[in-house]
C-alpha cells in the first residue's frame, strides 16, 4: 500500500512539472527573452574592457619600462640571480603599481609601492630561483597599475647549464 501511494506520488509530482509547452507559461516572446533584450543592448559597464571606439585616457599615467625583458644567459644551476628593472611615468596623472606576480613561484618580483609622479622612475626588482631547473627557463611578471591597459608584462630568461657533479651530458 505504501509503495502503491510513493508511486502515485512521485508520477503526479513529474507529470505536473513535466509542461513542454512553455510559451502558454512564460508568454509569446518564449524563454529567451531576457536573452534576446541582452543581445539587442551589448552595452557592459566595465572600466577594464575596451573596445575600438573608446577613447583613452589622455591624462592617465603610463609606465615607460627602459627595457621590458632581461636575458641572465648562462648560470650555474642552484644559483639565484637578480635584476631591477626601472620605468618612467610618461603620463600626466601618478602611477600606483597594486601587484605584480610572477608566472612561477620560482620568480619573485618587488616593486616601488608609493605612487611614482609623473616623470618620476620606479623600479621592479625580479629575482630568479634557478634550484629544481634545467635548460633554457623563460618567466613572465604581470605587472599590474592604474594604466591603460591595466597589466603590463615584463620578461626575464636563462639558460640554466648542466650540473657537473652528475657527469657530462649525453647528448
Amino acid at each position: 500500500m505504501k509503495r502503491t501511494f510513493l508511486f502515485l506520488l512521485a508520477g503526479t509530482l513529474l507529470t505536473s512539472a513535466c509542461n513542454t509547452d512553455k510559451t502558454t507559461e512564460v508568454g509569446a516572446e518564449g524563454m529567451n527573452a531576457a536573452a534576446t533584450e541582452a543581445a539587442a543592448n551589448p552595452t557592459v559597464d566595465n572600466p577594464n574592457v575596451t573596445n575600438e571606439t573608446e577613447v583613452p585616457n589622455p591624462n592617465a599615467p603610463v609606465m615607460t619600462f627602459t627595457e621590458s625583458d632581461h636575458d641572465f644567459g648562462d648560470i650555474q644551476p642552484g644559483s639565484v640571480v637578480k635584476h631591477t628593472f626601472t620605468f618612467t611615468n610618461t603620463g600626466k596623472t601618478p602611477l600606483l603599481i597594486g601587484n605584480a606576480t610572477a608566472s612561477c613561484g620560482c620568480t619573485t618580483p618587488n616593486w616601488t609601492k608609493e605612487p611614482i609622479a609623473p616623470g618620476a622612475t620606479g623600479t621592479i626588482d625580479v629575482q630568479f630561483d634557478s634550484h629544481g631547473k634545467s635548460g633554457m627557463q623563460n618567466k613572465q611578471i604581470s605587472v599590474q597599475a592604474n594604466t591603460t591597459p591595466s597589466t603590463t608584462v615584463i620578461a626575464i630568461k636563462a639558460n640554466i647549464l648542466p650540473d657537473g657533479a652528475q657527469g657530462p651530458v649525453r647528448q
